[in-house]
C-alpha cells in the first residue's frame, strides 16, 4: 500500500497583515537651513559694502554745504548764452574778415570738415577751397536748388560761387574767402547752412532689387 503524500500550503500573507513601519525619511531642520541662507547673505551684504546715507562730517556741517546745494534764497541765477563756439556752424554767424587776416591752414580746415557734409576741400595752387557737387534729376531740379540755396545764404554777405556743369542734372558749389587768399571760419558756416537745405525730392531715387 503506497504511503500518503501530505502537502501542507501556507496560507496567504495579507499586506494588511504587514506590520506597518514609519518610513525612514529625514526631515529636514528648518532652523539649520534658514539659518544658513541668512548666513550666506550676510555675508554678501558685507561684500557689497554700506548701504543708506551716511551722517554728514564735521567740517561739511561747519561749511553749510546743505545750503548751497539746496539752494540759497540769496543766491543769485543768470541765464548764460551759450558762446558762438559752442553752438553749430548753421546757427552761426559771418563776421566781416580783415584782409590782414590769415587763411585757415590745411589741418585746421580739415577738422572743421568733419562739421560739414559731402564737402571735401580743394588745393588750387597753393590755395584752398570748399567744393561740393550734387547730382540732381533733371536740369529743372537743378535750377531748383540753386535758387533754394540762393535764400538760405541771402543776407549772410558771403556768398559761394553755384554753376551748372556740363552734365545739365549736376550743381556745383565752391566756397573761399578771396580777400585772404584762402579758407576762413566764414566758408564752413555757409557751407553748413547749405547742408541744411532740403535736396530730397530733387536727386533721383535709388533703385532697390528684390
Amino acid at each position: 500500500m503506497a504511503a500518503a503524500t501530505h502537502l501542507s500550503f501556507s496560507p496567504p500573507i495579507s499586506v494588511s497583515s504587514l506590520p506597518l513601519r514609519k518610513p525612514n525619511f529625514v526631515t529636514p531642520n528648518l532652523q539649520t537651513s534658514q539659518s544658513r541662507i541668512c548666513t550666506r547673505i550676510r555675508c554678501n551684504t558685507n561684500l557689497l559694502g554700506d548701504f543708506g546715507a551716511r551722517d554728514p562730517f564735521p567740517a561739511e556741517v561747519e561749511s553749510k554745504f546743505g545750503e548751497k546745494v539746496l539752494g540759497n534764497p540769496d543766491t543769485e541765477h543768470k541765464i548764460l548764452i551759450p558762446a558762438a563756439s559752442a553752438l553749430s556752424l548753421a546757427n552761426q554767424e559771418c563776421t566781416d574778415i580783415s584782409p590782414n587776416q590769415t587763411p585757415l591752414s590745411e589741418f585746421e580746415a580739415k577738422q572743421l570738415l568733419f562739421k560739414v557734409v559731402g564737402w571735401r576741400i580743394a588745393n588750387e595752387d597753393g590755395v584752398l577751397k570748399l567744393q561740393c557737387t550734387w547730382k540732381l534729376k533733371d536740369f529743372d531740379c537743378g535750377v531748383e536748388l540753386i535758387n533754394r540755396i540762393g535764400k538760405v545764404v541771402e543776407g549772410t554777405g558771403h556768398l559761394p560761387t553755384l554753376h551748372q556743369l556740363q552734365q545739365s542734372n549736376q550743381v556745383h558749389a565752391e566756397l573761399w574767402t578771396p580777400s585772404i587768399g584762402g579758407l576762413s571760419m566764414n566758408d564752413f558756416i555757409i557751407a553748413a547752412k547749405i547742408d541744411q537745405v532740403k535736396t530730397s525730392d530733387l536727386v533721383p531715387r535709388k533703385r532697390v532689387w528684390a
